[in-house]
């Protein structure tokens, strides 16, 4: 704790004191001993233009104090050219997401929601989850919390899209933002500046020289080479920008695969339902009209399986383990009234306690192609280090049964912006570690808890035990009627709050 009189030499009076006490916002190339910097010299240089990625960029050039920050997002993807709005009455792609309120609370922040509104996208106010021995479900509303809705599942490429499009509003010219490449070699100033650089002239001045001697130096597998105070690393899990700054992972592959698919119904769905099998859950989410998205967990082989059987024995399969197969429909039973009345005094009662369990709708057909992906757990040891920061599935991995992976990359595309304006604010260096040191303080709790909170569901639907299924199924089936807790799991579902226990 500081006394009165002393300095935080890692907040931001240290910072501003570093700095000279200047604030001021960027507002173009900044001059460096007289010499205003080259076109190849950027504030932010994003590696990976998916949606955490682009998303970063939006933020930033959506703040006050940092839309005149030189920001560049390097990506090879041919989408990135497209800013056009996609069509609704297309075939939904099975690559979807859920955000949560938090998210879309983000993306209305930024300006780019609007765009989403105009795309596909299914809002929904009600989910089911339920456990295949039929000894318990629980239902949720958003009417528990006040809210209008739980979340609202959207196309990834609507999600890139509508960024894309908030961009093209943001900056005059989008085509000299994004460089449709991929990252050849990356040198920090920190390490040998022989790695990757062959072929570098000489600096024209000495400002230059020591201008550039500070910075990242990026070379493009085009030709190119840029110069950038902060490099983000949004590039996936197998991320390069983190593998050549040698920061560390931790994590494990689970014994799972799971198969994404569009699947059609006769009429609409408007509710999220997830069902825990012995081999993994399998999640049925509205997309809109009468589509909706599956998101089965299964062994690998079985993956294998399922990816290949015919579009009807598919079907009937997704049926089966979404109503009929594997076990009963929970009931309720007389116990749950004595239950209900001993919780409904510890904060009410939530609406979804006096609602029964439901079918899910039958599927009619498959309508798009059948993806299946491996599942892991990863996150890295340290997001930051001196001119770089991680964010999204380069920092971490979570496993997919709730739906929270690109939620958490989307936090920590909102909270790095935050920290990067608050360093502009006060003309600090924004690749300084002590500021992005901020940034990871304030998200690394937050994805650990999910990413542990994510993991014990998973082992614990790993073990086909009975006396365990049991009391998993109990505990299940409490959630419905101990009302308290019920809205403290939905609060932290939906990114209000910070833990899913009573706080």
């Amino acid at each position: 704790m500081l006394r009165r009189g002393e300095s935080d030499p890692d907040g931001l009076e240290g910072l501003l004191q570093r700095s000279g006490g200047s604030v001021r916002a960027a507002e173009g190339p900044e001059k460096v001993g007289g010499v205003r910097a080259g076109d190849d010299e950027l504030d932010v240089a994003i590696v990976g233009g998916g949606m955490v990625g682009l998303a970063v960029a939006c933020a930033l050039s959506n703040m006050p104090l940092t839309k005149h920050l030189r920001v560049a997002v390097i990506d090879s993807n041919p989408a990135l050219k497209s800013t056009n709005y996609l069509k609704k009455d297309g075939i939904p792609d099975s690559r979807v997401s859920t955000v949560t309120p938090a998210t879309i609370s983000f993306f209305r922040d930024i300006g780019a929601w609007e765009h989403i509104l105009q795309q596909r996208h299914a809002f929904f106010g009600k989910m089911q989850v339920w456990d295949y021995t039929g000894l318990g479900y629980t239902r949720y509303n958003s009417r528990d919390v006040c809210k209008e809705y739980l979340g609202c599942v959207v196309e990834n490429k609507v999600l890139c899209n509508s960024l894309l499009l908030r961009l093209q509003e943001q900056k005059e010219d989008i085509k000299k933002m994004v460089y449709p490449t991929r990252l050849a070699s990356l040198a920090f100033p920190s390490k040998s500046r022989n790695v990757g650089v062959a072929g570098l002239k000489p600096p024209s001045t000495e400002a230059e020289e020591l201008r550039r001697s500070n910075l990242v130096k990026l070379d493009l597998s085009d030709g190119q080479t840029l110069y950038s105070k902060l490099v983000v690393g949004a590039d996936g899990s197998k991320s390069n920008v983190r593998q050549i700054a040698g920061i560390k992972t931790t994590g494990w592959s689970y014994p799972q695969s799971a198969i994404i698919c569009t699947v059609e119904h006769t009429a609409a769905n408007d509710c999220a339902w997830q069902r825990f099998l012995p081999s993994g859950p399998i999640a049925l989410l509205p997309i809109g009209d009468n589509f909706s998205n599956i998101v089965w967990t299964m062994s690998p082989e079985e993956a294998s399986r399922h990816k290949s059987m015919s579009p009807e024995d598919f079907v009937m399969s997704v049926n089966r383990a979404l109503d009929f197969g594997y076990g009963p429909h929970p009931n309720s039973s007389s116990l749950d009234h004595y239950v209900e009345r001993l919780f409904s005094d510890f904060g009410g009662t939530a609406a979804s306690t006096k609602e029964c369990f439901e079918v899910p709708p039958r599927a009619t057909g498959l309508i798009s192609e059948r993806m299946a992906f491996p599942l892991s757990l990863m996150h890295s040891h340290d997001y930051v280090s001196k001119r770089l920061a991680l964010v999204g599935d380069a920092a971490h991995t979570v496993h997919p049964l709730a739906g929270q992976g690109v939620n958490l990359g989307f936090g920590d595309a909102a909270a790095l912006a935050e920290v990067i304006s608050e360093g502009v604010s006060v003309g600090a260096d924004i690749g300084d570690l002590s500021l992005l040191n901020r940034y990871e303080n304030d998200r690394k709790a937050a994805n650990v808890a999910m990413a542990a909170v994510l993991d014990g569901f998973q082992k614990m639907y790993s073990v086909d035990f009975g006396p365990l299924n049991v009391l998993r199924a109990a505990a299940f089936h409490g959630a419905q009627y101990i009302s308290p807790l019920k809205k403290n799991i939905i609060s932290y579902a939906m990114g209000d709050r910070k833990s899913p226990l009573f706080s």
